[in-house]
């Protein structure tokens, strides 16, 4: 029998992965080279870094990671060692859209904005930055594009270089964390690129923490050169920078792709490649692990009210970022050493959050324009 070791964070992993081994669950960060000694498959998410010290005299021969990203894992050493290797790419890529739309609009009323006065600029134009643009310009934003290596591929002149983003009033990043090559990422925003940024713009990074130089940030922030940042990844995860956190707009535990749609759809995509890797016919089925939504309908009055605030009424009910940021918050009362755990621990025990295309929406009046706005992002009209 197969023997398989799963971080405890991927859901209805022990359903899907029972019909195919024994499953033993662990903390992503207590899986290590002892706890795989006579496992053969490894599932892990972003916080478990696989390599030649985690593999090395192993049986391990087929590992999958939950996430859209891969930069936790040597895929070339995966190859020279021929471990299959397969990820969730695209897994989650509509719940991070939607917690930038989500982030948009808390800032859009925060500060009396409309964001179709806005400019945003979308760093990285791959699953999630491509979707960030349909719903960004559905809203009516004015949206630049940055993508070298798509810009390089289809020579489409849509993709601009980094420069031509900086005028924007937000700027949203979307890429893989890479450090080397010529579109390496690692603090690809760092303190000359955050200077270089429009004076009162804002950033939300969504991607890796590292993208960012969190401590070029946290003095671009401090000098009031930028307005506002959103933060859901951090430099240095779990023991994120609190001052950092106090100065933020938003921040949130690493979570903008933990929709249960996003996850589950993870889980399904590592699933079928480990069936594939076996040679057996997949049963597990994503449809029947997906519950219904107990409150699906969403009522709307537009008399009187600006669209930011009808659209924050829409998308509070379907996803409050204000009450992930109010949590993890909540560490700044914790003593310094008690902040990591907590982090995590809001990871692990995240709320059951599910996407825009789960919920009707009921408005009072007709307007087609903004009817269409709600579709494009992806609600359905009751």
């Amino acid at each position: 029998m197969h023997k398989i070791i799963a971080d405890e964070n991927i859901p209805c992993v022990r359903e899907a992965f029972s019909r195919l081994g024994e499953v033993r669950l662990l903390p992503g960060r207590a899986i290590t080279r002892e706890t795989l000694l006579d496992a053969n498959i490894l599932l892990v998410r972003s916080i478990t870094p696989v390599n030649a010290k985690l593999l090395q005299n192993t049986a391990i021969r087929f590992v999958a990671t939950a996430t859209i990203g891969t930069d936790h894992v040597d895929i070339e050493y995966l190859e020279q060692q021929g471990i299959v290797f397969a990820s969730a790419a695209g897994s989650n890529a509509n719940s991070v859209a939607e917690y930038v739309v989500a982030a948009l609009v808390h800032h859009a009323v925060t500060y009396g904005l409309s964001l179709a006065q806005l400019t945003l600029g979308v760093v990285g134009v791959g699953h999630i930055g491509s979707r960030v643009e349909k719903m960004a310009t559905a809203l009516g934003m004015r949206v630049l594009l940055n993508d070298p290596p798509l810009a390089r591929q289809t020579r489409d002149p849509k993709y601009l270089p980094l420069d031509a983003l900086m005028q924007a009033d937000v700027i949203t990043l979307h890429t893989p964390l890479t450090h080397e090559g010529e579109d390496a990422t690692f603090h690809l925003f760092d303190a000359e690129r955050l200077h270089a940024m429009k004076r009162g713009s804002m950033l939300i990074n969504t991607s890796r923490g590292p993208v960012v130089d969190n401590a070029a940030l946290k003095a671009a922030l401090q000098s009031g050169h930028l307005a506002a940042a959103i933060l859901d990844v951090w430099e240095n995860e779990p023991e994120i920078d609190v001052e950092l956190l106090r100065l933020v707009e938003i921040g949130t535990p690493h979570i903008a792709g933990y929709s249960l749609d996003g996850k589950l759809n993870g889980t399904h995509q590592i699933y079928l490649a480990a069936c594939e890797f076996l040679g057996v016919t997949p049963q597990w089925q994503l449809e029947t692990a997906l519950p219904p939504v107990s409150q699906p309908l969403i009522s709307l009055s537009l008399a009187g009210r600006k669209r930011e605030e009808i659209l924050q009424s829409a998308i509070q009910p379907a996803y409050d970022i204000a009450a992930d940021d109010r949590r993890l918050r909540a560490c700044l009362n914790l003593p310094p050493e008690e902040r990591g755990r907590y982090f995590d621990r809001l990871r692990r025990d995240y709320p059951v959050r599910r996407e825009f295309h789960n919920y009707l929406v009921e408005l009072s009046g007709n307007e087609p324009a903004f009817i269409k706005q709600l579709k494009a992002l992806g609600f359905r009209q009751f």
